[in-house]
C-alpha cells in the first residue's frame, strides 16, 4: 500500500494510479470547501522552501496560495541571489543546499526550465539530486522534462468538464504549436501524454516531421495507453489530427536539435510550420472539443483568440486547478491527511 506522506513527488510515473486518484479526489474536496475551518490550520508552522532557478507567475503564485490557505508559510528563493551552484556560479553544492533546507523547512520545491539548461536532462536530474539529498519530500516545480503539478491539474479539470473519471472512447489531441520567440520544453506534454495514457484516453500526438519528443517517454506512454485500454498513434497530418477530437491541447514545443544548434537558428526551423496554430476552423472538425493549455499561451501564434477565449476553453480552470491539486498534495506528502 503506497504512502504518500514523506514522498517525494517528481514524476506521475512514481505515484500508483491510486496516490493519483486520491490527489484529485482530495482537491475536489479542497476545492469545493475552499474556506472551511478544517483545511485552514493543517500546516500550522509548516515552511516550504521554493528554489525558483527559472522564472514563474502560476507556479509561484499558486504554491505560495496554497501554503496559505493550508495555515502554512511558502519562502520563494532565487539561486542566483544566494551563494547556490548555479550554471554562471561556483557556489554552495545541491548536496548541502538540501541537507540545510530539510533542518529549515517540512518540504522543498525546485523548478528549472529549458533556459537555464545546456542540455535535455539536466533539469530533471538537479530536482533528482536535491530529492536523494534532503530528508523531507521534494516536490518537483517544473523541469525540461516532467511537470507533474500541471498534468495532475489538467486531469482535475477534464474530469470536471467531461464530469467522469475515466476517458475510454475518447480523444485527447497534443498538437504542436507555432511560435515566433520561444522554443518550450518537453516537460508538460510529456506529463500530460504519461498520466493522460493511464486514465483511458486514444491519444493522438501530431508534430511537424523534425520535432519528437523523448522516445523512452513516448513508448511509456504508449505502454500505459494499452495498459489501459486506449489507443496511442502519432501524425504530422495536421487535419487529420483534429478530426474526432473531444480535447485539444495546443502548444509549442522544441526540435531535438535545439542546443545543438542554438535558439536563432531552432526558431528559423519552426518557419515553415506557422499554419500549426489552434483556429475556430481546425476546432470544426473535431467533436465539439475542449481546449487545454498549461499557459502562458502563445496568442494568434499556438492559438488564436477567438479559440483561447471560447465557451469551450478550459485554460483558466486549469491555472485554477493547480493551486487545490497542491494544496492535496502538500497535505499528503506532510501527513495531514490521508
Amino acid at each position: 500500500m503506497f504512502d504518500p506522506r514523506g514522498k517525494d513527488l517528481l514524476r506521475t510515473p512514481d505515484w500508483p494510479r491510486g496516490a493519483l486518484d486520491r490527489v484529485i479526489e482530495l482537491a475536489r474536496e479542497m476545492k469545493a470547501n475552499r474556506w472551511h475551518p478544517r483545511y485552514m490550520d493543517l500546516l500550522k508552522g509548516k515552511t516550504m522552501l521554493m528554489l525558483f532557478y527559472s522564472e514563474s507567475s502560476r507556479t509561484r503564485q499558486s504554491f505560495e496560495a496554497a501554503m496559505t490557505e493550508l495555515g502554512g508559510h511558502a519562502q520563494f528563493l532565487e539561486p542566483q541571489k544566494m551563494r547556490i551552484q548555479t550554471k554562471t556560479y561556483r557556489g554552495e553544492v545541491v548536496k548541502d543546499t538540501a541537507g540545510v533546507m530539510s533542518r529549515y523547512g517540512q518540504v522543498i520545491g525546485v523548478r528549472i526550465a529549458e533556459d537555464k539548461l545546456d542540455r535535455y536532462g539536466e533539469g530533471y536530474a538537479l530536482i533528482k539530486e536535491y530529492a536523494d539529498h534532503a530528508t523531507v519530500p521534494v516536490i518537483n516545480m517544473c523541469d525540461d522534462t516532467y511537470h507533474p503539478c500541471q498534468a495532475l491539474a489538467d486531469l482535475m479539470t477534464l474530469q470536471e468538464a467531461f464530469g467522469q473519471k475515466e476517458f475510454h472512447g475518447k480523444k485527447f489531441l497534443h498538437v504542436w504549436g507555432y511560435s515566433p520567440t520561444k522554443a518550450r520544453s518537453w516537460c508538460s506534454v510529456q506529463e500530460s501524454l504519461l498520466l493522460q495514457a493511464r486514465y483511458g484516453w486514444d491519444i493522438t500526438l501530431a508534430y511537424p516531421p523534425g520535432f519528437d519528443l523523448d522516445p523512452a517517454i513516448v513508448e511509456q506512454a504508449q505502454v500505459f495507453a494499452a495498459e489501459a485500454g486506449g489507443r496511442f498513434e502519432i501524425t504530422h497530418d495536421l487535419e487529420e489530427a483534429y478530426r474526432g477530437a473531444h480535447v485539444v491541447y495546443s502548444r509549442n514545443w522544441m526540435s531535438p536539435r535545439r542546443y545543438e544548434i542554438g535558439m536563432e537558428a531552432e526558431l528559423k526551423s519552426y518557419e515553415p510550420y506557422r499554419h500549426w496554430c489552434t483556429t475556430s476552423e481546425l476546432m470544426a472538425l473535431t467533436e465539439n472539443a475542449y481546449f487545454v493549455h498549461p499557459m502562458p499561451v502563445e496568442r494568434g501564434f499556438e492559438v488564436t483568440d477567438e479559440v483561447a477565449d471560447s465557451e469551450r476553453s478550459l485554460i483558466y480552470e486549469q491555472a485554477e486547478n493547480r493551486l487545490h491539486v497542491q494544496k492535496a498534495i502538500l497535505a499528503l506528502v506532510l501527513g495531514a491527511l490521508t
